[in-house]
């Protein structure tokens, strides 16, 4: 990623000499874990800190806020059947913020092959569904589970009220449930959640409030990052918090989702669900994929989404590209880079009072 370069040293320089940077990442899926992992190579304990290279980027305190509009699978079939929020995406969170994520991996991601009411579930999923049943607070399970792992970081479910998803198709017709919505071939216009003034947990404001650096992505657009911004103070916080706001861009569309959409219509659909402006950066992949890549996409009408540079910038967002794309089988953000960069960013970025110096970051081609 190229430098951003101001007349002097951004008052982030001295930021990050001082102390190392807090993080909120915001998201679900496998994009949001998937940036964890490279997240997490730079978060440092109060022990650790002292170690540490003064001018090396650290993150002193990581937390991920995930959707809990999951209705199928395991997840779904937990849901039902305890009436607790959809473990899913929490597991895989939890998983990439362990200490022994290898270990954590295997036995999180364990999928029982057969077994009266135990085929199809994963361990994890139980073992999260066993903590709410404890606690009767699915919030506190969480918690609780991330202390026992002993990740790095902290996880927020967006909300502890039980929610659905509904689409409003660009055909007027109405979709609900998450599982439904991304199995419809239509075009979603807008969405809402069902009920639509549910809370955020307090600490996930307070995390918001405080942060350095506010990711948003990479995931499916309108089941992953869209329901975090409806919950009722999510979308305000991350405008009233003076942290360096980032979106990082899929690598491709999705069916059923996002076919056809540009990377510039990713962050109008974000700021029209958010019903403001919240980005200040947008980081977009460049490097292509290759032929066989591309032709596997193809086959669901998928394909590399367009970086329409000028038009992002229309939007007062500053795009940043790199080569983010790894291959393997599927398209994967190089979580690595991607981590690496966004601290860059954070470390190099103007202060966000500063509006003179907004949009002078260099694009890399």
């Amino acid at each position: 990623m190229d430098a951003q370069h101001g007349p002097e040293p951004s008052s982030r320089d001295k930021l990050a000499r001082d102390r190392p940077l807090r993080v909120v990442a915001i998201g679900g899926g496998t994009g949001l874990s998937t940036l964890l992992k490279g997240l997490k190579r730079f978060a440092v304990t109060p022990a650790e800190r002292g170690s540490a290279e003064p001018s090396s980027p650290s993150i002193s305190e990581l937390c991920a806020v995930v959707t809990v509009s999951d209705d199928g699978g395991s997840s779904g079939r937990l849901r039902k059947e305890f009436n607790m929020l959809p473990p899913g995406d929490i597991r895989n969170c939890v998983v990439a913020l362990s200490e022994d994520e290898a270990l954590l991996s295997r036995l999180f991601q364990h999928r029982f092959q057969k077994g009266s009411g135990l085929e199809g579930h994963s361990f994890g999923n139980l073992f999260l569904a066993a903590l709410t049943s404890i606690t009767g607070d699915f919030g506190e399970a969480v918690r609780l589970s991330s202390e026992i792992l002993l990740t790095r970081g902290h996880i927020f479910p967006a909300t502890t009220s039980n929610i659905e998803l509904e689409a409003l198709m660009e055909d007027g017709s109405r979709v609900r449930g998450e599982t439904k919505i991304t199995a419809s071939k239509g075009r979603i216009k807008e969405l809402f959640l069902v009920p639509p003034d549910v809370d955020p947990l307090p600490q996930t404001l307070d995390a918001i409030a405080r942060a350095d650096l506010i990711t948003i992505g990479p995931g499916s657009l309108f089941t992953s990052l869209i329901p975090n911004l409806l919950v009722r103070g999510i979308s305000q916080a991350i405008v009233n918090s003076s942290a360096v706001k980032v979106f990082i861009c899929n690598l491709m569309t999705q069916a059923n989702e996002s076919l056809g959409l540009t990377a510039s219509d990713h962050i109008r659909a974000l700021n029209n669900h958010a019903q403001a402006q919240i980005f200040n950066y947008a980081l977009i992949n460049g490097a292509p994929a290759s032929p066989d890549l591309k032709a596997k996409y193809a086959l669901e009408g998928a394909n590399q989404i367009v970086a329409d540079l000028d038009a992002i910038k229309a939007l007062g967002v500053c795009p940043v590209m790199g080569g983010y794309l790894e291959e393997a089988g599927v398209a994967r953000h190089a979580t690595d880079r991607v981590a690496h960069d966004l601290l860059q960013l954070v470390i190099r970025a103007p202060d966000p009072s500063d509006k003179t110096l907004r949009h002078t970051a260099k694009v890399r081609p």
